[in-house]
C-alpha cells in the first residue's frame, strides 16, 4: 500500500537516497530541504512534492508544519533525517546552539506540531541518529553546552537526544497509534559535514581517500530508513543498527531523563 512519507534533509545524502528508493517503490514522498536549488532539483527528478525549510530558524519549522498539515490529510511516516555537524559555538537567530537546534530541537518542534495529524494517521516517526555509545551526559539545564563546549561532544549529545526523544515519544503516544524508531546509518560519504569548522570533520568529508576508506554510501545509509518506513514488526521505541535492535546508551533507559528532555525542549520552543 502506498504511503505518504515526509523526509527532512531530503535534498542530499541519506534523505535523497531514501526518497529515490521510496518513490521508485510507489510511495508518495514529500521532500523537505534547506537549499531551494538542491531540494527543487530532487523534486523535479522524482516528480515529487517539496517544501523548503531551514532548521536554523524555528519560524520556518512552524511554517513547515502548517504547510504539511494543510496539504496532507494523512502522513504515514515522518522521517526526521535533517542534521548537521558544525564547529565553533554558534547561536541561531532563536538563541540556541546551532548543532542542538538543527539536530534535536527543530525536529522535536516539527513532530510535536504535527502530533494530531500523526496520531490520526497512526504514523511512524523515524529519527536518523548516529553512534551514541560514547555520548556525554545530557544536562537538561545546559543543552547548549555553554559551560563545556566541544563540537564533537555537542553533536554526539544531539544524536543521543534523538534516541531519548524516540523513547519518550513512544512512551507518551504509542498507545494512541504512533510507532517510533531511531537508527544509526553508519558514517556516510555525503555533504553532511561540509558546514563544520572542525579540521577533522572537514578532512574526512572532503578528502577522497579518507571518504573511500572510512565512509559508506548514502544508499547504504538509507537502507534502514527505507526499511523502517515500509515494514512492520520492528520494536517501537527502539534503536536500530543494520536492521537489528541494538543497545544505544545507558542514558536512553533513564525514563526520568527522557521526560525531562521532552519537558525542557517543550519549554524552549514554547
Amino acid at each position: 500500500m502506498s504511503k505518504t512519507i515526509v523526509i527532512t534533509g531530503a535534498s542530499d545524502g541519506i534523505g535523497a537516497a531514501a526518497a529515490r528508493r521510496l518513490h521508485h517503490d510507489g510511495h508518495h514522498v514529500v521532500l523537505v530541504g534547506r537549499s531551494p536549488a538542491k531540494t527543487e532539483a530532487i523534486a523535479r527528478e522524482l516528480g515529487a512534492d517539496h517544501v523548503v525549510a531551514d532548521f536554523t530558524r524555528l519560524d520556518e519549522v512552524r511554517r513547515l508544519a502548517d504547510a504539511l498539515t494543510a496539504a496532507y490529510p494523512r502522513i504515514d511516516v515522518l522521517a526526521n533525517n535533517a542534521g548537521g555537524v558544525f564547529g565553533d559555538p554558534t547561536k541561531t537567530a532563536d538563541g540556541f546552539e546551532i548543532t542542538f537546534q538543527v539536530n534535536h530541537l527543530a525536529p522535536f518542534l516539527l513532530t510535536t506540531l504535527l502530533l494530531d495529524r500523526l496520531i490520526e494517521s497512526r504514523a511512524s516517526v523515524i529519527q536518523t541518529s548516529s553512534t551514541v555509545g560514547m555520548a556525554p551526559k545530557i544536562d537538561t539545564d545546559d543543552l547548549n553546552f555553554d559551560r563545556n563546549f566541544n563540537p564533537v561532544r555537542v553533536y554526539m549529545a544531539a544524536k543521543l537526544e534523538n534516541v531519548l526523544f524516540t523513547r519518550e515519544l513512544h512512551r507518551r503516544y504509542h498507545d494512541r497509534g504512533i510507532t517510533t524508531a531511531a537508527f544509526n546509518p553508519g558514517n556516510i560519504a555525503s555533504n553532511f559535514a561540509t558546514r563544520s569548522q572542525s579540521p577533522i570533520h572537514k578532512f574526512v568529508a572532503t578528502n577522497r581517500i579518507t571518504r573511500s576508506l572510512l565512509l559508506t554510501t548514502p544508499d547504504n545509509g538509507a537502507d534502514q530508513l527505507v526499511w523502517l518506513a515500509t515494514t512492520t514488526g520492528w520494536q517501537s521505541g527502539g534503536y536500530y543498527v543494520t536492521r537489528t535492535l541494538a543497545k544505544s546508551n545507558p542514558q536512553a533507559d533513564d525514563t526520568d531523563l527522557t521526560r525531562r528532555l521532552w519537558d525542557r525542549s517543550a519549554q524552549l520552543v514554547a
